[in-house]
């Protein structure tokens, strides 16, 4: 997977014990935002993809608030 450069914006402070920190564990601070986002990007969706795929499963589509017309009334002409 091809890497795409960011630019953060962050505290000074927060910044130079990031940098120790990662120098510390042998790694960088782009590996340690890149884990950081793997952690919570990959779990979130891999709930929500998990969600969908039971929704499918018992045949329950996507839902946006509830319907206020019924069929008849949104098919009058």
């Amino acid at each position: 997977m091809a890497n795409r450069n960011v630019t953060l914006s962050l505290p000074e402070e927060l910044f130079r014990r990031a940098r120790v920190f990662a120098a510390e564990h042998d790694t960088s601070v782009s590996a340690l935002v890149a884990d950081l986002l793997r952690t919570h990007v990959d779990v979130e969706y891999d709930g929500v993809w998990a969600e969908e795929e039971r929704l499918m499963r018992e045949g329950v589509g996507p839902r946006i608030g509830e319907a206020t017309l019924s069929r008849e009334d949104a098919h009058a002409r």
